[in-house]
C-alpha cells in the first residue's frame, strides 16, 4: 500500500481545498503555501492540515 496525502480542514468541513489528495506531501504543501500566501496576516483564514492516508 502506498500513502496518499490529503488536505483536511481543522473544523472538518470540505471545501475547494479540503479533500484534495496528492501523491506526495510536497504537492499538498505547495497548495497550502499558495493559499496562506494570498491571505497574509488575515484572521479570516481557515486552518488546514495534511494527513497521510493509506490506499490500495
Amino acid at each position: 500500500m502506498t500513502d496518499r496525502f490529503v488536505i483536511r480542514r481543522d473544523d472538518g468541513v470540505t471545501d475547494a481545498i479540503a479533500g484534495q489528495a496528492f501523491a506526495t506531501y510536497d504537492e499538498a504543501y505547495a497548495v497550502l503555501e499558495r493559499y496562506y500566501a494570498d491571505l497574509c496576516c488575515s484572521d479570516e483564514r481557515e486552518y488546514y492540515r495534511i494527513d497521510a492516508v493509506e490506499h490500495a
